[in-house]
């Protein structure tokens, strides 16, 4: 399936935004990730296994919070890292 990446995460991936990778739910797709590019899922889910604050993750035009969620092969995951300031 197709996976867009944000910009934050250039340094691991050497500026690549968009892969395919496979997976049954999202979790599999952060391992798959994190098996090409190691270190990255660390960047997208912390020790407890929960998505950071700042990363958004979208299954199509879907927001998702679990990372059980089951995913078809036409599925787009698009992860986004949220901007903050004051």
């Amino acid at each position: 399936m197709r996976v867009r990446l944000p910009s934050p995460l250039d340094s691991y991936t050497g500026g690549l935004r968009d892969v395919d990778l496979p997976g049954a739910d999202l979790g599999a797709v952060l391992d798959a990730l994190d098996a090409r590019w190691p270190g990255v899922k660390f960047r997208i889910v912390d020790e407890r296994g929960c998505l950071r604050r700042h990363i958004n993750l979208f299954v199509n035009t879907d927001m998702v919070t679990d990372l059980g969620r089951r995913l078809s092969p036409t599925d787009e995951v698009m992860i986004v890292a949220a901007l903050s300031g004051g």
